[in-house]
């Protein structure tokens, strides 16, 4: 009986502190004067701000389309070998300057060398049969000159009746044995005179041969690339190094043909080499490929470099081609404003209001940025927004 007259307690005395606590309540709200009106926050107005402000309008703007190349060398060669030998000495590394006639690679001259020799014994053997063949042939006019005497007093006597015919037959057999014996020893001098220009010209390579030991330098350059070592055995057509003329640089791009129609020989080019942070260049086009790629329907085109030093084969490049013109709505960067993730700027509505509107952007163009969606022709906006700036207040148009 006690525990449940003491749970009764306990329910009266958590009553009567609701009851207390709504009467507080109540009370406070007695005590109040100012009443709130639906609809408001009881906040005050924000006030007014001075600012700039801008109109949005449509302005042309040229379209560009952005080629992708490399940077190549205008003069590049590689020297290759024209002898099969051993290379006995490479006198350069990559880097290294060289100038025109510098000797490069020098290999093994031994078997050129017994190349030329060997010509040279040939060619003096061929003009010691042709001195034979001369002396054959003077022996040979001298006999068919006393035949063809004797042949003719012959035909005289045998006309008079004063030889017999045969003896006539024996003096013509031996006046015809006597001309083609001439005739045969002029063949041999001929032959001997054109194996001694064969010679003449087995010389001439072996000369030519021997020069080729030596791989100079075509013009002043850059050597860039080593693909061979001393003691590797060279062949005709084996590569050594690769060399590039210090006559500047060029971009190299693949420039689709719906484009095409866009340049010109001559034209003026921006050119970004983005592994060189902050280069802008005007290049020149100078090559325009006259057939397209079959494959790719592209044409290859190059554009020439203005000398930098910074510049090297290989690099990645930009180029930056006008293919036309269209109307956007650019604003300041100044009136872009950047919460997180999202970007906006303050509209100022027809009572010079302010409010804050996300928008889309697009290209930079300088010190203007593209719009892409968000703000229409006509549309005021605060040109550059002040820490004082906020969401609905009146802003003042500076002058």
């Amino acid at each position: 009986m006690l525990k449940i007259i003491v749970a009764r307690n306990v329910k009266m005395e958590k009553k009567s502190i609701s009851i207390i606590g709504l009467a507080i309540i109540l009370s406070l709200m007695t005590a109040c004067g100012d009443k709130i009106e639906p609809g408001t926050t009881g906040k005050k107005s924000p006030g007014t701000v001075r600012a700039a402000v801008g109109t949005a309008a449509i302005a042309n703007q040229p379209f560009t389309y952005t080629a992708v190349g490399t940077v190549e060398a205008r003069t590049s060669s590689t020297l290759s070998g024209k002898l099969m030998g051993t290379i006995r000495a490479i006198t350069v590394k990559e880097g290294d300057r060289v100038k025109k006639g510098d000797v490069l690679v020098v290999i093994d001259d031994r078997q050129v060398t017994a190349g030329f020799d060997q010509a040279e014994a040939g060619l003096a053997e061929a003009q010691r049969a042709l001195q034979a063949a001369k002396a054959a042939r003077e022996g040979a006019r001298a006999d068919a000159k006393l035949a063809e005497a004797t042949f003719n007093r012959y035909k005289r006597l045998l006309a008079e009746e004063s030889a017999s015919q045969q003896e006539f037959d024996e003096v013509k057999a031996r006046y015809d044995k006597a001309v083609n014996g001439l005739n045969q020893a002029k063949a041999m001098v001929a032959a001997a005179i054109h194996r001694i220009n064969q010679a003449k010209a087995g010389v001439a390579s072996a000369r030519v041969s021997k020069k080729d030991v030596e791989i100079k330098a075509p013009y002043d350059g850059t050597i860039t690339a080593k693909m061979a070592d001393v003691g590797n055995l060279a062949a005709p057509g084996t590569p050594f190094l690769t060399i590039e003329g210090g006559h500047g640089y060029q971009v190299k791009l693949i420039l689709p043909e719906v484009h095409i129609e866009t340049i010109t020989l001559d034209q003026s080019l921006t050119v970004k080499i983005p592994s060189l942070t902050g280069l802008t260049l005007n290049g020149t086009v100078e090559t325009i490929s006259p057939t397209a790629d079959q494959r790719t329907r592209s044409f290859y085109v190059k554009v020439v470099l203005p000398e930098n030093k910074n510049i090297r084969s290989g690099m990645f490049a930009r180029v930056e081609i006008p293919v036309g013109q269209a109307g956007i709505i650019a604003i300041p960067h100044t009136a872009v404003i950047e919460r997180g993730q999202l970007t906006g700027f303050y509209l100022i509505d027809k009572e010079n209001i302010a409010h804050f509107r996300l928008f889309r952007t697009g290209r930079t163009l300088g010190e203007r940025i593209e719009v892409i969606s968000g703000v229409k022709e006509g549309d005021r906006y605060v040109v550059d927004p002040g820490p004082d700036m906020a969401d609905g207040v009146t802003v003042e148009v500076a002058s």
